[in-house]
């Protein structure tokens, strides 16, 4: 059973950047969350603990991200009328427990449909979220990446025009004061990626310029390691998903062929060095976690999640429980909806003897 609450009347839209955002918070109450019925899955040292599914207010909810700040979870979201569609908004929503959750706000454009809701938090202790704007016509241009700031999760800065027009900053990390972001070109004659940093958030210089160019490269993943190695994890379409590595200051890139095609990449790297990626994979189409051999430059999938047709796009985070909790969407079960899933994580030495 799902308990609804409509939410209380929205802040005015305010005009910003070329854009008509509004903010809704509050104290909006959307509880329930109904295990899914999905049993225990156990597979290459991972064992799915728990799945529920968190969010299905709008007709198409989609494309998430999730992070743990001031000792609580925040999930942030698309929601729309279908999986492309003109007014597609972003919803952040909170969680004590991973079980009830709240809507915290909804960022919304007049002329934009807004994709791919991201969340970090900054150096300064702000919850940041990004974004990409499609613009509607007759505005000449395609996309433009935009950041709110927000010290408390509901009141919210005006919108932050980041990176350059056509050039989608796909996600971003913040690594040692610096925020790094690869942005995916989005119009016929720019089809390259190219990395930005930040020392703020809000103002992004170019590092490195057509860094892959082969194929249409576009959604990444970032894990920066203990020693400041940076991994990337690298959608292409057509052609299989890559593998990037860089050392410092990240403007020279080896890459290598991971022979499998992936869609909506997230990483994490786990304590004891290893990679886990969660990305949706294609043939039956399916959300997996993966794990990822840097050396060998290999995926292999390790674990299903409940999911299939319009799914992925996953939010991970190592949970102080020592669980891995991840966030994605999916219309297995009919209506496209969030999702929120536990996974335990063998050591490396247990899941070998196994």
């Amino acid at each position: 059973m799902i308990r609804r609450a409509i939410d209380k009347s929205p802040v005015p839209p305010t005009r910003h950047a070329g854009l008509v955002l509004g903010k809704v918070w509050g104290a909006v109450a959307l509880a329930l969350l109904v295990p899914c019925s999905a049993g225990v899955a156990r597979a290459q040292g991972l064992e799915l603990v728990e799945v529920r599914r968190i969010w299905d207010r709008a007709p198409h909810n989609a494309f998430t991200d999730l992070v743990r700040w001031q000792g609580r979870w925040w999930c942030a979201f698309r929601e729309g009328t279908g999986h492309v569609n003109y007014h597609g908004k972003l919803r952040v929503i909170v969680s004590q427990d991973g079980r009830n959750w709240q809507s915290a706000a909804l960022m919304s454009a007049v002329f934009a449909d807004l994709r791919d809701a991201k969340l970090a938090v900054t150096p300064a202790g702000e919850l940041m979220l990004s974004g990409a704007a499609a613009m509607h016509p007759p505005i000449s241009f395609r996309h433009q990446t935009v950041v709110w700031f927000s010290r408390d999760g509901r009141r919210w800065s005006d919108a932050v025009k980041i990176g350059d027009r056509n050039f989608w900053l796909w996600r971003v990390v913040w690594h040692k004061g610096t925020a790094y972001g690869f942005g995916y070109g989005t119009r016929s004659n720019n089809r390259w990626i190219r990395l930005y940093k930040s020392t703020d958030g809000r103002k992004f210089s170019l590092l490195a310029d057509k860094v892959f160019t082969q194929g249409y490269p576009n959604e990444t993943a970032l894990v920066f390691a203990k020693d400041d190695t940076c991994y990337c994890l690298l959608r292409r379409d057509p052609g299989s998903g890559q593998l990037g590595t860089s050392r410092p200051p990240y403007t020279s890139w080896q890459w290598k062929d991971l022979g499998v095609r992936i869609g909506g990449p997230q990483m994490i790297q786990l304590p004891d060095g290893r990679l886990l990626a969660t990305v949706r994979l294609y043939g039956k189409t399916r959300t997996s976690l993966c794990w990822i051999d840097p050396e060998q430059g290999r995926l292999s999938e390790a674990l299903r999640l409940p999911s299939g047709g319009d799914c992925s796009y996953a939010g991970m985070v190592l949970g102080p429980d020592g669980l891995v909790w991840i966030s994605y969407y999916s219309s297995h079960e009919g209506k496209t909806s969030i999702y929120l899933a536990k996974v335990r994580v063998s050591s490396e030495k247990a899941s070998k003897q196994k």
